[in-house]
């Protein structure tokens, strides 16, 4: 297991946040060096802003490019710099050229930031959208390929999926789903906001055309930052704009950005890339395992994702029963225990989702395990 108090957190004191799947802490020296980065930008504006010597601020942006490619296994020029995944997203939307009539086939359960692009171009270019439907608690890889396999359609040009579900935590078979677009001639395109950072993440091996992620969840870098990888084969249908001119960072065709902040994301990745991601997928399993156990034996309670397995991941979610409100339990979870969990979307089911991640340790997961059984019976459940 990872050491826990190795990270130099500004969480509120005596908060146990279990719920990076929405949000991830900032370390406070990751912070002070953006605070530090912004300051040397406005000191000296132009020059940092513009400047491609190695010490100017849009340059040390420009280079978490390259280290965003070490991190998932891809070339410096497929990836583009963006504000998150819905941002990543929205611009594959953009660029795809699709005809009215065109289709694409996702699941029920994606994000609305993976698919208000593609449902934007549905309302305004009468492209058809096709839902894969998947039954919560699905755990078989091969039956997850076939619905996607039976979904598609003549016209079907691409692909939207997520690498892990939000809803349910559900690591999908991404790279066999990829096989199945491409055998079909079309692209697949990956939201990836709940994979990087708590697994290993290889598009290469993967075999995706593009794959959007954020660096705010489980990287733990600064709001308002993310990236987009586009494979090579796949940027003459892909490629955005913004690399009409150039693919530099702050380039003339990219735009001005938040350098600073893409500088605090390449510390971020330093840090995870320093752990390795194969050990803190390890130490997310382990309690993830543990929250599972705890979860599992409480009345009432019955689980959605898988709790082990390949398709598992750090994402854990139960459904609750009818008479118990996921929202007030999240609220006295926060209020009368200071435990961040997360209240499941009601469109998809009533319940709670933990997510944790290399700052939390089993003591905290027990803490929250015991002030559920709390609140739980407190409901009469």
């Amino acid at each position: 297991m990872i050491a826990a108090r190795s990270f130099d957190l500004e969480l509120a004191p005596g908060l146990i946040h279990l719920n990076t799947a929405s949000v991830g802490p900032v370390s406070a020296s990751v912070r002070a060096a953006v605070a530090d980065a912004w300051m040397r930008l406005e000191r000296d504006p132009v020059r940092m802003t513009y400047g491609r010597e190695p010490d100017t601020v849009v340059s040390q942006a420009d280079a978490v490019r390259g280290k965003v490619a070490a991190l998932i296994g891809c070339d410096s020029d497929e990836v583009l710099l963006t504000s998150g995944t819905t941002d990543g997203m929205i611009k594959l939307a953009q660029a795809l050229p699709l005809v009215a009539g065109d289709r694409v086939l996702m699941t029920d359960q994606e994000h609305e930031g993976g698919e208000t692009g593609w449902l934007y171009r549905g309302a305004r270019d009468g492209i058809g959208i096709d839902r894969v439907a998947l039954p919560l608690g699905q755990t078989s890889a091969e039956t997850l390929v076939a619905r996607f396999a039976a979904a598609l359609r003549p016209r079907t040009r691409a692909i939207i999926v997520s690498h892990v579900g939000s809803a349910s935590g559900l690591r999908m078979p991404v790279a066999a789903i990829a096989r199945l677009a491409r055998d079909a001639g079309a692209l697949c395109i990956v939201d990836g906001a709940q994979a990087v950072g708590q697994m290993p993440v290889d598009v290469r091996r993967i075999g995706c055309d593009a794959y959007a992620a954020s660096g705010h969840k489980w990287l733990m870098g600064l709001k308002g930052t993310g990236f987009l990888y586009i494979a090579r084969p796949a940027q003459e249908r892909l490629g955005p704009p913004q690399w009409l001119l150039t693919r530099d960072y702050g380039g003339n065709s990219s735009g001005t950005g938040p350098a600073p902040l893409m500088v605090g994301l390449g510390l971020a990745i330093d840090r995870i890339d320093a752990l390795g991601t194969k050990a803190v997928e390890q130490h997310n399993a382990a309690l993830a395992a543990r929250i599972s156990a705890g979860l599992a034996v409480l009345d009432d309670l019955s689980m959605i994702g898988p709790r082990r397995g390949e398709l598992a991941s750090a994402l854990v979610a139960a459904r609750l029963p009818d008479a118990i409100d996921s929202r007030i339990l999240r609220d006295r979870m926060r209020g009368r225990h200071g435990i961040i969990i997360k209240m499941a979307e009601k469109r998809w089911f009533n319940g709670i989702r933990l997510s944790p991640h290399i700052f939390n340790d089993a003591a905290q997961v027990d803490a929250a395990l015991n002030a559920l059984r709390i609140e739980l019976d407190q409901f009469g459940a």
